[in-house]
């Protein structure tokens, strides 16, 4: 640990005095790991405290569903942090113990996303599960990997790593399909994962019934050209799993683990693994709430982190860049493995970037505000309230006061 349980609840204990706006002592307890972060007053990172506290209010009262955390984050200090307990083994106790979509093989797995063993916290720790920002922070390796000459070109065929003769449905178009591709999710593959994920037609759903989720997905057949269209297949990250170790000869998580979450100050986390015991690079990682804002405030600083070089700027820039619309309403937008959306400030036209998790995590960096917001829940149902990205940066930057 970085810092002592002493030290803790001193700085708890001061905080308690402060306004209510400053960081609670629920967020200590919550993930001690607070090693590269400062703390500020709302107000003096230019926030209304009244905006701040009636999102946190409408959070509690139940307005979006199940947030566990929320975070927000300016000038690379912590100005708001506050946690949310629920009672998830007797919400979702019904449906954890009925075979579904969403209780893969046996229901005591960590496939089985009613679990509250599993999720969304690992074991009753303070790691959450990030379902699909494990994507997000697969792109930040393979950039980090370019970057060192480990991993290739982003042009190099998938099936170069693959035995053709192995792979079933090999065509022209398979044989086009690149890591770019997979990284922009355009890789052209016969998959639908825009059901909801309790529909048993969904793609992952059928592929989670899979022992080999990586063959399972690469036998698809081809239902358009790679590149042409943006299409969401978890799938295809699971195969830029498989080709990054085989690139580099190091595991996805042991890479990780050397060159991104030890420069972070990140020591606590989970990675959990497919049926066959590949890191699951789709959805797999488990981290703190602050642990997420600091791969927030990563790319927010261009990948830089104390002045020292993660991720190279130029690869944030490109992996952030909107490469692929997604069809989805406004001008939702993909590039490498991350989401971004246009937003107006005081009639200025800017442009949030953030992940996506299944469930409502969302990590959301705001450049020029120089601004991070972090959410984190577990509403898995289709029939639940949600606190999107975008909503979520309309209300907190109408929070901000004029500088």
């Amino acid at each position: 640990m970085h810092e002592t349980l002493t030290a803790v609840l001193a700085s708890a204990g001061r905080l308690l005095c402060a306004t209510f706006l400053a960081l609670s002592a629920s967020a200590y307890s919550h993930d001690s790991q607070s090693i590269g972060w400062h703390k500020a007053s709302a107000r003096d990172a230019g926030f209304s405290e009244e905006a701040l506290s009636s999102i946190h209010q409408d959070i509690e009262d139940g307005r979006y569903g199940y947030i566990d955390s929320f975070l927000v984050a300016r000038h690379g200090k912590l100005i708001f942090e506050e946690y949310y307990e629920h009672d998830y083994p007797s919400i979702y106790g019904r449906e954890a113990n009925t075979p579904g979509p969403l209780v893969v093989n046996d229901p005591s797995g960590p496939y089985n996303y009613f679990n509250p063993w599993w999720h969304p916290y690992y074991r009753n720790t303070t790691l959450h599960s990030m379902q699909s920002v494990t994507k997000s922070v697969v792109s930040a390796l393979v950039g980090i990997a370019i970057s060192r000459g480990e991993f290739p070109d982003l042009n190099t065929p998938v099936l170069k790593f693959f035995d053709e003769a192995s792979v079933k449905h090999v065509d022209q178009s398979k044989r086009a399909m690149t890591l770019r591709d997979l990284l922009t999710m355009s890789d052209g593959l016969l998959w639908n994962e825009n059901l909801p994920y309790n529909d048993p037609l969904n793609s992952f759903a059928v592929m989670a019934q899979q022992h080999n989720w990586v063959q399972y997905t690469l036998d698809l057949p081809m239902a358009r050209e790679p590149g042409s269209v943006f299409n969401y297949n978890s799938g295809a990250t699971l195969i830029l799993g498989h080709i990054f170790r085989i690139a580099t000869g190091v595991d996805i998580e042991e890479y990780a683990v050397k060159h991104l979450f030890s420069p972070l100050g990140i020591a606590d986390y989970y990675w959990d693994r497919t049926p066959f015991g590949l890191t699951d690079t789709q959805e797999g990682l488990y981290i703190s709430t602050r642990s997420l804002a600091k791969i927030a405030q990563l790319f927010l600083q261009e990948g830089r982190w104390r002045n020292e070089e993660i991720i190279p700027a130029a690869w944030v820039q490109e992996s952030t860049a909107p490469h692929y619309a997604t069809g989805a309403e406004g001008e939702e937008a993909y590039g490498y493995l991350w989401w971004s959306h246009p937003y107006t400030f005081e009639e200025q036209n800017l442009m949030a970037y953030f992940g996506k998790g299944f469930g409502g995590q969302r990590p959301v960096f705001l450049p020029e505000l120089d601004l991070v917001i972090v959410l984190t829940g577990w509403n898995i149902l289709p029939d639940q309230p949600f606190f999107t990205a975008m909503e979520a940066v309309e209300r907190i930057t109408a929070a901000l006061r004029e500088d």
